[in-house]
């Protein structure tokens, strides 16, 4: 127990350590460089955030294994591992959008334990504790009761290397909004999740995440009273890309439309 509640303080340190970069650079002049894929950027903030994110790690937990989005994979020999996106949402934070926030997850031994997505921008703070509900600003959050996808609102998001493969992103949210079900795009998964968790939305899907853009969030969804699933319905794996996240109620009829198993309407 007593390991449990330094670990959650070292995660909270490290996301509010991210969270005073972000907000540093935020609408101010920072570099910006390219990675794979047309808009996939990376700036001056993401690598001073990620810095100062791993500090905190590794002054607590020095032996802990760190797999970053820009750092890649810090291994070293440990059944833990945090997983870390320093700035998610890059493209909003690059434009002075406020949609944007640090999200960090604690693994173990391939469960995880702990997840915290903070948007200070927005003042947001969410964390789960597996087994122990999700929170946000230290308020108990439970998803959405909708039971019918034609009447829900919900999310998504598009890769930059978008591969023009059957059944893609396209061709999936062509079926919700030819039916007239609105279907938001904000620009960062770790929010989408959140925001899921949180009732905002009843849905979220998308086609091609990375582990730093979900460990976080769906675990605070799965601990909000939300499903998360891949696309075949099986238990999510933060590494491998497709992710379903509702409130459950909608979700078989998700995948279904997903699948092109189902029509709308």
């Amino acid at each position: 127990m007593y390991l449990c509640v330094m670990l959650k303080a070292t995660l909270l340190k490290a996301v509010e350590a991210g969270a005073t970069q972000l907000q540093h650079f935020f609408n101010g002049e920072f570099k910006i460089s390219n990675k794979e894929g047309v808009n996939n950027l990376v700036t001056e903030a993401d690598h001073a955030a990620e810095k100062a994110i791993i500090d905190t790690i590794r002054q607590d937990h020095p032996d802990h294994f760190i797999l970053s989005e820009e750092s890649g994979e810090l291994i070293m020999d440990s059944e833990y591992k945090w997983i870390v996106d320093p700035i998610d949402g890059t493209v909003n934070f690059a434009n002075g959008i406020p949609i944007c926030c640090v999200s960090i997850a604690l693994e173990k031994a391939g469960e995880m334990l702990l997840g915290a997505v903070y948007n200070p921008l927005m003042n947001e703070m969410f964390f789960a504790q597996k087994g122990f509900g999700a929170s946000l600003n230290d308020k108990k959050i439970n998803v959405s009761d909708k039971t019918e996808v034609i009447k829900s609102c919900l999310v998504t998001g598009f890769p930059y290397t978008y591969l023009d493969e059957p059944n893609g992103p396209l061709q999936v949210f062509e079926r919700f909004i030819r039916k007239g079900v609105p279907v938001r795009r904000l620009g960062s998964a770790a929010i989408d999740l959140c925001w899921v968790a949180a009732g905002r939305f009843d849905g979220f899907y998308e086609h091609k995440l990375q582990a730093w853009d979900s460990a976080a969030g769906f675990l605070i969804v799965e601990e909000a009273g939300g499903k998360v699933t891949d696309f075949e319905g099986n238990y999510y794996s933060p590494y491998q890309p497709h992710l379903l996240a509702t409130n459950g109620k909608i979700h078989d009829e998700m995948l279904d439309v997903i699948n092109n198993r189902k029509k709308l309407g």
